[in-house]
């Protein structure tokens, strides 16, 4: 693990280590994605699998990830910048993933506890597999 990233961790004091289990789950249902802390604001996510995003309102394409993870003040926040179908994967699913707040990329959750970790795993993987080949409707420019 790089030092930036156990700094990350670090710095989230006692959440950390809900942190930290919820990593190894996105690690181990996507061990083939890179992973590197991405700049949000004043501030740092964990992003696994890099890929071209261009909002509505920008001219020009960045890098965004496919997954990421965030620390809120009253919750963590795991980001799934996939589209399936026309639908967002993260909120067509919500109903499936235990006690969790759904937006429509955004799964928002107290601790890994409160989620089914087996239908978190298969939404990540399906995310993964939907967009391995470059097609994301998320991304699309």
């Amino acid at each position: 693990m790089s030092d930036e990233i156990e700094a990350w961790f670090a710095a989230a004091g006692p959440r950390g280590e809900e942190l930290r289990r919820v990593d190894a789950l996105v690690t181990a249902a996507a061990p083939e994605i890179d992973r590197q802390l991405v700049p949000v604001g004043s501030q740092q996510m964990l992003g696994y699998g890099l890929m071209p995003y261009r909002p509505r309102s920008a001219k020009e394409t960045t890098m965004w990830p496919l997954i990421a993870l965030a620390a809120q003040k009253r919750h963590l926040s795991l980001y799934v910048s996939a589209v399936v179908d026309g639908g967002y994967l993260a909120e067509q699913r919500a109903d499936r993933l235990g006690k969790v707040s759904c937006g429509k990329s955004c799964i928002r959750f107290t601790t890994l506890d409160r989620v089914d970790e087996a239908e978190l795993t298969t939404l990540l993987r399906d995310a993964v597999a939907a967009t391995s080949t470059g097609q994301n409707g998320y991304s699309a420019t």
